[in-house]
């Protein structure tokens, strides 16, 4: 029997790659020169698309394979597949949530820590002779018993808070309505409102239309001189514009950010900041995470064509 025919948009690590040509006949989109030409020459045959969070499937892409049955995206954040078009055509749609939960959130809470300290500053600060030469690193900032606030209460930020809750803080979130698994932390309705109230201010929430820039210059500026914005969901969710300007200017205090518009080129002005903490989109990069994320995508795939339930669909 045929194989099912399937695009693969980007590269993935060894692990991943070597069932999944064993188990379909994978057309290497990420390895074709003249790009458009090579999805004419393949697109009439591809039933499946492999891809990652980070690189979607666009309209063009999607156009161009008539056959297409399923998206399957190596991540948990699917806001680059162009879902309208994927309702009009009836193509199904996954991702990989749950299995990459833990990781992030642990990356959240470690960049947190890691920036309030100063731990990168103060390694130099050894490294380079300075804690003999000038005496003790300047003092830092406390975390525990602060107060934190978590926009979007989702798989992730539900487990950020948790993480929190074992520092004594005060948690409070915001999110589409109060959630009955969060009856010991404050629910807030309003972004704004929640960055008032919050030393600390986690961005977890999904990506979408309605959510972008949802941190904009108020939310940004009601954290304060001394507040601290840490993102580990997506950079379109905070107006990176509003952010620089309040990072240069003082408005804010800090940030530390795992994810950036145009990445990875980012825009140069955050090279030169010392209150930010910049990480290579990296939350969910752990080995164990990582094999788990391309099984679940490969599961997936192969479930559609078997005839089985979708693991995780998002449509």
């Amino acid at each position: 029997m045929n194989k099912p025919e399937i695009l693969q948009v980007g590269e993935l690590p060894d692990w991943d790659q070597g069932p999944l040509d064993t188990a379909f006949t994978v057309h290497r989109y990420f390895e074709a020169k003249d790009k458009p030409r090579f999805l004419q020459e393949v697109g009439g045959n591809v039933r499946g698309i492999a891809t990652r969070g980070d690189l979607g499937a666009n309209r063009a892409m999607i156009e161009a394979c008539p056959r297409l049955e399923v998206i399957s995206v190596y991540g948990v954040g699917y806001d680059g597949v162009d879902l309208e078009l994927c309702k009009e055509r009836g193509i199904r749609v996954t991702n990989t949530p749950d299995v990459l939960t833990n990781d992030v959130a642990d990356l959240g809470i470690a960049m947190m820590l890691c920036h309030s300290r100063g731990m990168i500053g103060a390694e130099t600060w050894v490294r380079d002779g300075s804690w003999k030469a000038q005496g003790m690193y300047p003092l830092q900032r406390r975390v525990w018993g602060k107060r934190v606030g978590v926009l979007g209460l989702g798989r992730i930020g539900y487990e950020v808070a948790l993480r929190l809750a074992g520092f004594g803080m005060s948690i409070s979130y915001c999110d589409v309505a109060s959630k009955p698994y969060a009856a010991d932390w404050a629910f807030v309705s309003d972004p704004v409102a929640l960055a008032k109230q919050s030393d600390f201010l986690f961005v977890t929430l999904l990506a979408s239309a309605e959510t972008r820039h949802i941190v904009n210059r108020e939310v940004i500026e009601a954290m304060g001189p001394e507040g601290m914005i840490i993102n580990v969901s997506r950079a379109a969710n905070i107006d990176e514009e509003a952010l620089l300007d309040a990072l240069e200017s003082g408005a804010l205090g800090a940030a530390a950010l795992d994810v950036f518009e145009g990445e990875p080129e980012l825009n140069p002005r955050f090279l030169e900041l010392g209150n930010v903490l910049l990480q290579p989109h990296q939350a969910s990069g752990t080995v164990e995470t990582r094999q788990d994320m391309g099984k679940l995508m490969r599961d997936n795939l192969t479930a559609h064509f078997s005839g089985a339930p979708l693991l995780t669909p998002v449509l």
